[in-house]
């Protein structure tokens, strides 16, 4: 008898099964070097690639997994649909209520980023505006540090339904104890590179990427909403068919896409625990890995680092050479671009407007990351590149290739 040539099929519990082998998986070894080196030797060997906070990185285990999701939906778009897609996404929830400390797996829905769990939460603010659920006298109070996309966000839903929004400057809101009626984290960088544990963070919407740190591909993400009676008015921005029955159900169905990032949680979780320690070990080992890189960078540099290394994750902010005359948005952009097309190496630049009384202040923050699968060159070829325009003492507002 042939061998079927289709082998994989989803069970009703939605897991990946080889209909031609038996269905226990054998208890998988610890990762070696040469296996990660494996995993990511999908990315450009050209580039040193120091920039994981802003897209992270998917191994091929997991990307050959979701193919197969992908290839199973291809082949019977109507069994997967009606029997095969809530099961998967309904496991995925689950995995991450474990993950994140959650009473409940209702109170977690998957949507493609932070951006739109942004959008679902100040929806929902905005029409309380709106229909006069908030006083006037009412304000949506957003830190200054807020992501771009956010601070946009925030003017669309707000704003514009009449809400006054305040902008402030405090480390951390004083929120409980001063009355606020709803707290929203965007934690984009969270899970994966710190402890998420919604028991003690208290919010009552929190949201983390699982492509950044968490090796998804992408685009994946949670929203977790604590349960009481106004997370009942949370729905998806995009309306479908599930629309009305929770933001979880309707976040699984928004209409015809590709939903199978959404489905490889599980293969990400089997993924990241072939590591030493599983995601804790990780979260450590890029932690203790990406201060000592930040640390050479600013010695070498003679600049210091953007904040005390106990604050830094998996990511640390590392001053420019004054010499490199950074002095606004631009020139930070135009290095970053420099750095790019005549080095290869990709690191985000940020500029910062010199305080009050500064003299000589450090106006360029470079945003290095680290995740498993990078190497101690990576970041030796990022500090000779800015050496070399140092040592030549060339300006980024002049600098062409």
């Amino acid at each position: 008898m042939a061998s079927d040539p289709h082998p994989f099929d989803l069970n009703e519990n939605g897991d990946a099964t080889n209909r031609n082998q038996p269905t226990k998986k054998p208890k998988l070894s610890l990762i070696t070097p040469s296996q990660v080196r494996s995993e990511f030797s999908h990315h450009d060997p050209h580039t040193a690639r120091i920039n994981n906070g802003s897209f992270g990185c998917c191994p091929k285990s997991v990307l050959a997994a979701q193919h197969e999701y992908q290839l199973k939906y291809l082949r019977q778009p109507d069994a997967f649909y009606f029997n095969h897609l809530k099961p998967s996404i309904l496991r995925s929830r689950t995995v991450i209520k474990d993950l994140i400390n959650a009473d409940d797996v209702d109170e977690v829905s998957i949507v493609d980023n932070a951006t739109t769990a942004a959008s679902i939460v100040l929806q929902q603010t905005g029409r309380a505006f709106a229909e006069g659920r908030f006083d006037k006298d009412d304000a949506a109070v957003m830190l200054h540090y807020a992501y771009g996309a956010v601070k946009m966000s925030v003017q669309a839903y707000v704003t514009r339904a009449g809400g006054r929004v305040i902008e402030v400057q405090l480390p951390f809101p004083i929120c409980r104890d001063e009355g606020v009626d709803q707290i929203f984290v965007d934690a984009a960088h969270a899970i994966g590179s710190t402890n998420v544990d919604m028991k003690e963070i208290g919010a009552d919407f929190y949201t983390s990427n699982l492509h950044k740190w968490f090796f998804c591909p992408p685009a994946v993400a949670f929203l977790y909403c604590r349960k009481s009676d106004k997370t009942l008015d949370l729905h998806h921005p995009v309306v479908s068919h599930e629309y009305g029955n929770g933001l979880a159900i309707e976040s699984a169905w928004i209409g015809t896409r590709d939903y199978s990032a959404q489905m490889v949680v599980p293969e990400v979780v089997e993924f990241v625990n072939r590591f030493e320690g599983g995601i804790e070990g990780i979260r450590t080992r890029n932690h203790e890995k990406v201060v000592e890189m930040g640390e050479m960078l600013a010695k070498a540099w003679g600049t210091n680092l953007g904040s005390p290394p106990e604050m830094c994750s998996s990511m640390v902010m590392v001053g420019l050479p004054a010499c490199l005359g950074i002095s606004s948005d631009s020139d930070g952009f135009k290095l970053r671009t420099h750095l790019r097309d005549c080095f290869g190496v990709e690191v985000p630049i940020y500029y910062r407007a010199p305080k009050d009384g500064e003299i000589n202040p450090l106006t360029g923050y470079a945003r290095i990351s680290h995740q498993v699968y990078n190497v101690v060159d990576e970041f030796y070829r990022f500090r000779d590149a800015v050496n070399k325009l140092v040592n030549n003492r060339v300006t980024c507002a002049t600098l062409s290739c």
